[in-house]
């Protein structure tokens, strides 16, 4: 009964795993197109911090914001900021930036790999 349960319980783990795995690469490579879009280096997508860095460039933000990433709080108010000017630098409104904050694993795929040119 006990290996039954252990079974179970890594088959869930495993497929865990799976999920998380699929929605990191969709992220990353979202991340690189908007770079890419944005005439960034795409392969900054894949560097800590350098990619929130990057990601402050393209939303037309100074990149001394990133210290203020790093303050609980203060991180959330300027991570919607900067969802919705990344929106804005693609020419969308306001609930796609807002989808950019809060659902980040859909809508930033959704960004990267549309045919919506940087606006800047």
């Amino acid at each position: 009964m006990e290996n039954e349960v252990a079974a179970e319980v890594a088959r869930i783990g495993a497929i865990v795993n799976l999920v998380s795995l699929v929605v990191l690469v969709l992220m990353t490579a979202g991340l690189w197109k908007i770079f890419s879009k944005a005439g960034q280096p795409g392969w900054g997508a894949l560097v800590p911090f350098y990619n929130l860095y990057l990601l402050l460039k393209v939303a037309g933000r100074p990149g001394w914001w990133l210290v203020l990433m790093l303050i609980p709080l203060v991180n959330l108010v300027v991570a919607i900021m900067v969802g919705i000017d990344l929106a804005r630098a693609f020419g969308k409104g306001v609930g796609y930036g807002l989808g950019l904050t809060f659902l980040s694993p859909i809508f930033y795929p959704l960004l990267g790999f549309s045919d919506d040119p940087y606006q800047g």
